[in-house]
């Protein structure tokens, strides 16, 4: 149980890169994609440009899709050296990768972390079944044993044990890995409850998972971007709203907002370490291995980011929220990154 160079590049088809000798090189590294792995990955900057003498790397939050597809663009100094993910990569984006040269990438696992419905504290904490929210998001839902247009308005008309507001839902959009995984964790979750839904399951798979994963368009939902401190921040002006992010907005921001209860569990450290908490994911970011001795202080960078100081139990990273890797699992992660072991699709 856990406790709390000057040489440039150029991308050349399938080929990877080409140094020349006539222009400057990119000297800092540049970092893109999941908002959820970005306060963790600014820190990891920020410490790697304080303690050695390489530059700051540049750190993006644009959404793991938004990252990956950067990411995959080609090689070259034009293209980011590393994405996040608050999801695995797809088997589409490594197609996309090997269309467009980029044909060895590393995949770091950095640890956990769990998706938090939460409110402001100006109003009752929340508790859901996982179907208490498949039925207050999805678009089609199961009503006395059809599937129709999602009618229901306010919360309680769902639970009786709801209150009687306004189902008001802020969070991530389509291109966000928070968003794939609360359609995969919590709403696929809740979809599983009811037979009608399973049954589809077995005769039209396509079907079912519209079904499970599909969010409503009538304002129940509301798409709040890619900041998730926007999120934090609607929140509190609105306690009858509730916000969907990753666990360390939570934890940062625990004076004001409140996480609430899923199939009886908080969204806690401890918790989500211990796979308690239902709603939790890995959390990944990518390495372009033909940048690598190229760009400077990449390898460097991935040793700061697995360092006992960083990942460790009691890290600079468990300290901003990231629930950190098994002792075991992290030796595994650290043996892909030192010896840059390319992930197979």
């Amino acid at each position: 149980m856990y406790k709390k160079p000057t040489t440039a590049l150029i991308g050349i088809g399938m080929i990877g890169l080409s140094m020349v000798s006539t222009a400057e090189a990119r000297d800092q590294i540049r970092i893109v994609g999941s908002s959820t792995v970005f306060p963790f990955s600014t820190a990891v900057a920020e410490e790697f440009g304080r303690s050695t003498a390489f530059k700051t790397p540049v750190v993006e939050s644009t959404g793991s899709g938004g990252g990956l597809k950067l990411f995959c663009a080609g090689v070259g100094e034009g293209h980011p050296d590393i994405t996040n993910a608050s999801r695995a990569i797809k088997s589409s984006e490594i197609d996309l990768c090997a269309q467009n040269g980029v044909n060895e990438i590393i995949e770091v696992k950095v640890g956990y972390d769990g998706i938090v419905l939460a409110n402001s504290k100006e109003a009752p904490q929340l508790n859901f079944k996982l179907r208490d929210i498949w039925l207050a998001l999805a678009k089609d839902v199961v009503v006395n044993g059809e599937i129709m247009a999602n009618p229901y308005k306010n919360w309680n008309e769902i639970n009786p044990a709801l209150p009687n507001k306004k189902i008001e839902v802020l969070g991530p959009p389509p291109t966000s890995g928070t968003r794939d995984a609360f359609a995969e964790l919590a709403l696929e979750g809740g979809c599983q409850a009811f037979p009608e839904i399973l049954a589809i399951e077995e005769e039209d798979g396509d079907r079912y998972t519209a079904l499970c994963h599909t969010i409503r368009e009538d304002g129940a939902y509301i798409e709040a971007g890619e900041n998730d401190n926007l999120i934090v921040g609607k929140l509190q002006a609105n306690p009858d709203a509730v916000g969907v992010f990753g666990y360390s907005f939570l934890e940062e921001n625990s004076d004001v907002i409140q996480g609430s209860i899923v199939e009886g569990s908080l969204p806690t450290f401890e918790n989500i370490a211990d796979k308690v908490y239902k709603v939790s994911r890995s959390l990944f970011f990518y390495v372009k291995k033909a940048h690598v001795g190229v760009v400077p202080g990449i390898r460097e960078y991935l040793r700061e980011f697995l360092s006992d100081k960083a990942m460790g139990d009691f890290g600079y990273l468990a300290e901003k929220g990231l629930i950190p890797l098994p002792s075991d699992e992290l030796a595994k992660v650290r043996n892909t990154a030192e010896n840059l072991i390319p992930l197979k699709k």
